[in-house]
């Protein structure tokens, strides 16, 4: 359906049927068959948050400003637009580094998956490399919901390897608020990755499979920066 030469190669957008795929320098990245894992990225990061947020059975319950969520990748616009139909989350950050994915949401093919969420007050679209945002924003959130690459030992791109090692850890706690969630997508679970979390200080380190109609579960990493 379309094609581009960006600073990080090629990036394709192709039919399949009634389903669009998205394809980086040959690398399938993700398509519109399904969903349910990138969802639930979202959803399992809400959950331990909600878990943090709980007040004690004595304490008396203060209200709390709805949480602030970046979102890496925004892909064909599962994790924006399931964030953004539940009024529980407050500013919804999505950082996209492909110019031409943006492209397809606002006036493109994807655009019907993802005109609502756009058009929420509370959704921002930075164009951006992720790797580099969390290194220089001085912005915080409460969740980072992690989904630019198939997994920490399945990257689209070499220079995203860097973002599943401790420094790169280090960066994307930087932009956690004490107690932040960061929810890390994956097409396999990676027992090494786990390792890598709790060596970067992260706490409450799990890994939740989730069913997919395509075969192997995917997986969301979930850990806690602590407070």
């Amino acid at each position: 359906m379309d094609r581009h030469d960006g600073p990080h190669g090629e990036v394709v957008l192709r039919q399949y049927g009634d389903t669009l795929q998205i394809i980086a320098n040959g690398c399938f990245l993700m398509d519109t068959s399904d969903g349910r894992s990138e969802r639930r990225l979202v959803d399992a990061a809400r959950e331990a948050l909600d878990l943090r947020e709980r007040p004690e059975a004595s304490a008396v319950p203060r209200p709390r400003a709805r949480p602030a969520v970046l979102i890496g990748g925004l892909g064909v616009g599962f994790s924006l637009a399931h964030a953004a139909a539940d009024a529980r989350w407050g500013r919804i950050t999505v950082v996209e580094r492909e110019r031409a994915i943006i492209g397809w949401h606002h006036d493109g093919p994807l655009a019907p998956l993802t005109a609502e969420a756009l058009a929420d007050p509370r959704t921002e679209i930075v164009e951006s490399d992720l790797v580099a945002f969390v290194n220089e924003t001085s912005d915080t959130f409460d969740a980072l919901c992690l989904d630019i690459d198939n997994g920490p030992d399945w990257t689209v791109t070499e220079g995203n390897d860097s973002l599943y090692t401790p420094a790169g850890l280090a960066s994307c706690a930087r932009v956690l608020r004490p107690g932040g969630v960061l929810a890390v997508w994956s097409a396999r679970p990676s027992p090494e990755f786990e390792g890598t979390l709790w060596n970067a200080g992260f706490q409450r380190v799990r890994t939740e499979e989730i069913p997919v109609a395509r075969g192997v579960p995917d997986v969301v990493h979930l850990a806690v920066r602590p407070g």
